[in-house]
């Protein structure tokens, strides 16, 4: 089984090296960082990866064409702020062989205190209750299953959520035993509880059927 880790990035040339050489250290695995048109050296600091894509801006845009450039059996999003846990390629291969055909990590927030584990905890419950999971939760999925949920959903905002729900919906989803480790940034730019009822309202609205279009409204600030 042969596994790629794609890298969707924005501006990212700080995180770039070090999740490109951690990742490697993890074990045989092939690396596609895919560029949303950085304004600063995202691409040059990704020469380190296997394979490096230019892409229109957009998370989902840029997954998208990482999926098509790889050549992995399954493929493994990960978020530039993000960093897996040493077993986490031998949990994926271990589900895998188990019969699932995608999934995720539970959550660990990079930074200590109390709010901080019980917003991991609340996201590691309803993600192993209902698959309700983000993209920083690290989706992993076969390419057969990948083409036929027909990737990433072209809009501007959740599409790791639409994403989850189709997974769910196969049946076949587990929430891997390798906690994935969460950049805490977006907390600590805006506050732990605003960041928090931010997201909450965000899905919400989601849920009671706003559009990820006007949605994104809320996160033209953030890169995408």
């Amino acid at each position: 089984m042969r596994l790629s880790i794609i890298v969707p990035a924005l501006n990212e040339a700080r995180n770039l090296p070090d999740v490109i050489d951690e990742t490697r250290r993890l074990g045989e695995s092939e690396i596609v960082v895919v560029d949303g048109g950085s304004e600063d050296d995202t691409w040059d600091r990704a020469a380190s990866a296997d394979v490096r894509v230019r892409s229109p801006r957009g998370r989902a845009a840029q997954m998208n064409a990482g999926a098509d450039a790889a050549t992995g059996d399954v493929l493994l999003f990960l978020h530039a702020d993000c960093r897996l846990h040493r077993r986490a390629f031998e949990a994926v291969r271990t589900t895998m062989a188990a019969g699932f055909v995608g999934g995720c990590f539970p959550m660990t927030i990079e930074a200590p205190g109390w709010g901080y584990r019980l917003v991991e905890n609340s996201v590691n419950f309803r993600t192993r209750m209902w698959f309700w999971a983000y993209g920083d939760q690290g989706f992993f999925v076969t390419r057969e299953t990948f083409n036929r949920l027909q990737g990433f959903p072209d809009v501007p905002l959740m599409e790791d959520v639409v994403f989850a729900e189709r997974l769910r919906r196969t049946r076949r989803w587990v929430v891997a035993n390798a906690p994935i480790r969460v950049s805490a940034r977006r907390w600590e730019r805006y506050g732990l509880w605003t960041q928090t009822l931010r997201n909450l309202t965000l899905i919400t609205k989601y849920r009671l059927g706003v559009p990820p279009e006007r949605l994104s409204a809320y996160y033209s600030d953030e890169p995408r």
